[in-house]
């Protein structure tokens, strides 16, 4: 066993919390770079596809937000199994690495008019690159806030990594109104103006990184490497627990569907069809993640008291009755309190599946699959439903039949709400006990 490996276990409140915020302040700075792409859209979508029409702009910029979804499972794949066979430490730090190395390309790839269609090109292995990196991020980040929280509070830390995912957006979006709202003019934003929040990214993850090296090991991978290496991480070890994969890609469809749906589609869904500025739509979109983000802890503490299954089954009911009536409302509303209280309702729904997500996966899981186990299945979840949120939608709106993303949402949420029915309740039921 490594020095690395056989790091002091955190055995206080203090040194668990140290622990839990050294993994979500990484987290943090990941989904951050990966947000900023889609908070920015709107601006460097003509740099990279010059067209006159602005759906269209946004539609191939969403195609390539779904590639870089496409690249989820293997990085989930790649970083599940070197997290379950060398530590969830060493797995965060490189994926950090990789999403500084994606914001580093963006930030410094001409546009189309410079380099013709090598911008787009370089603009996709960015985007593979970062996917990669946040594919692994997930499954890696999940399991190591899940394992060191212990049992009694397990809800309410893990619910940390939607926190640090969601501060992330929202460290998107403050760069973009500070950058809208005092530094730029809309048109600097449009030349070069966007290239600075990557920049940015890219900065952060360097440091990120290093920060990372300090991380205490988990007990659970501590105890689980005392044994043979030889069938931690492997697709074939994972595939002895078939019920426990096809539950996370079940109980993932239509939460990150949601999700994807009321985040970072949003802000564009109030420019492009609600008609609201992109000033006021970012503003929009600010506040009601600002709310959303507090919402978290809440949540996840609820589960640690009353179970995971009820607040799931709370998300798969409502937003099965509610998604449709608050998308039709918003793409009527001009008003910017109304946007704000209709998404913001929507996102209290999904919190019922956001906040517990993460732990529920990682109680599914013995310790020697877990990391690949969360991410993997995840990450192909994820890849077919929350990444093609947005290019769905546009896709539909652009034939004019806009209702049917609508629609959509809905019956992803439905049959998730099936599973959520009819699984155990994994705070009563969890993997993790054994370890």
């Amino acid at each position: 066993m490594t020095t690395e490996q056989t790091t002091a276990i955190p055995k206080t409140t203090g040194a668990r919390i140290k622990s839990i915020i050294g993994g979500s302040l990484g987290n943090l700075v990941e989904w951050y770079d990966w947000y900023v792409y889609t908070a920015f859209a709107l601006y460097f979508s003509d740099a990279f596809f010059p067209s006159d029409n602005q759906t269209m702009q946004l539609l191939n910029t969403a195609g390539i937000f779904a590639i870089g979804f496409l690249m989820r499972p293997i990085g989930g794949w790649l970083m599940g199994t070197f997290a379950d066979r060398y530590g969830r430490k060493s797995a965060l730090t490189s994926s950090v690495l990789l999403m500084s190395v994606g914001s580093l390309i963006i930030t410094v790839t001409p546009g189309y008019r410079s380099i013709g269609v090598a911008a787009p090109l370089l603009l996709v292995l960015a985007r593979i690159i970062q996917g990669i990196s946040v594919g692994g991020e997930y499954g890696t980040s999940a399991t190591y806030l899940s394992e060191m929280a212990g049992r009694k509070h397990r809800g309410f830390y893990s619910s940390f990594q939607y926190v640090t995912l969601i501060m992330g957006q929202l460290m998107a979006l403050g760069v973009l109104v500070l950058l809208q709202r005092i530094f730029l003019t809309e048109q600097q934003l449009h030349d070069w103006g966007w290239r600075i929040p990557f920049g940015i990214g890219a900065f952060l993850a360097v440091i990120t990184m290093y920060l990372r090296r300090s991380l205490q090991e988990s007990v659970s991978f501590q105890k689980e490497n005392t044994k043979s290496r030889s069938m931690q991480g492997t697709l074939s070890a994972l595939a002895k627990h078939p019920k426990a994969v096809f539950t996370v890609i079940g109980l993932t469809a239509g939460g990150t569907l949601a999700f994807y749906t009321f985040t970072t589609y949003m802000q564009k869904f109030l420019v492009n069809t609600s008609g609201f500025s992109k000033n006021d739509a970012t503003s929009v979109s600010t506040l009601t993640l600002a709310v959303f983000m507090l919402l978290q802890p809440a949540f996840g503490l609820l589960s640690d008291k009353i179970g995971r299954k009820p607040l799931l089954i709370g998300f798969g009911i409502l937003g099965t009755l509610t998604t449709i009536p608050i998308m039709t409302l918003l793409s009527e509303t001009k008003d910017f309190w109304m946007a704000f209280i209709l998404i913001l309702c929507a996102l209290i729904i999904v919190s019922g599946y956001t906040s517990i997500n993460a732990v529920v996966k990682a109680e599914l899981f013995p310790a020697n699959v877990r990391a690949l186990g969360v991410g993997f299945p995840y990450a192909i979840a994820v890849s077919l439903f929350g990444g093609t949120a947005e290019y769905i939608a546009l896709l539909f709106k652009n034939e004019h039949h806009q209702q049917w993303f609508y629609w959509y949402v809905t019956i992803c949420i439905a049959l998730s709400l099936v599973l959520y029915i009819t699984m155990n309740d994994t705070r009563k039921h969890s993997k993790m006990e054994d370890d």
